[in-house]
């Protein structure tokens, strides 16, 4: 584990001397400097690694199975994928939609009891997804 990360600093950020405040004016210039399609997929495939992740889809994937954990996540990244969806443009917004379709169906594939085409999770943003 880093130094940083020991001392709850996200990565990247270095550790403040004692009583001194972090930079918040130049944090805030770095994030202003990012363009926003790349915030926007950044933010996708951070939800996407993670519902993979919790539907066990990762190295281990069992012990880290939560369907509950994972149907968030996807109603999440279908809500952002389709709300910017025309603001990102079809290059960015095609593999995040392949993305999450994926993510989709194999949801549907490891629930015990699949939801209905139509209510499966993200489904109200995208429509019915099928195999």
């Amino acid at each position: 584990m880093s130094d940083a990360a020991a001392a709850g600093q996200p990565s990247g950020q270095q550790p403040q001397p004692s009583g001194q405040q972090p930079d918040f004016a130049s944090m805030t210039r770095d994030i202003a400097e990012v363009p926003a399609v790349e915030v926007i997929t950044t933010v996708a495939v951070h939800l996407m690694s993670s519902a993979a992740v919790n539907l066990g889809l990762a190295e281990e994937g069992e012990q880290h199975k939560d369907l509950d954990e994972a149907r968030k996540l996807i109603h999440a990244l279908a809500g952002l994928v389709t709300a910017s969806a025309t603001e990102i443009g079809s290059y960015h917004a095609a593999p995040l939609r392949d993305g999450l379709k994926s993510l989709q169906l194999a949801f549907r594939e490891a629930s015990t009891v699949p939801d209905e085409p139509g209510q499966g999770p993200g489904e109200k943003f995208t429509g019915p997804v099928y195999g």
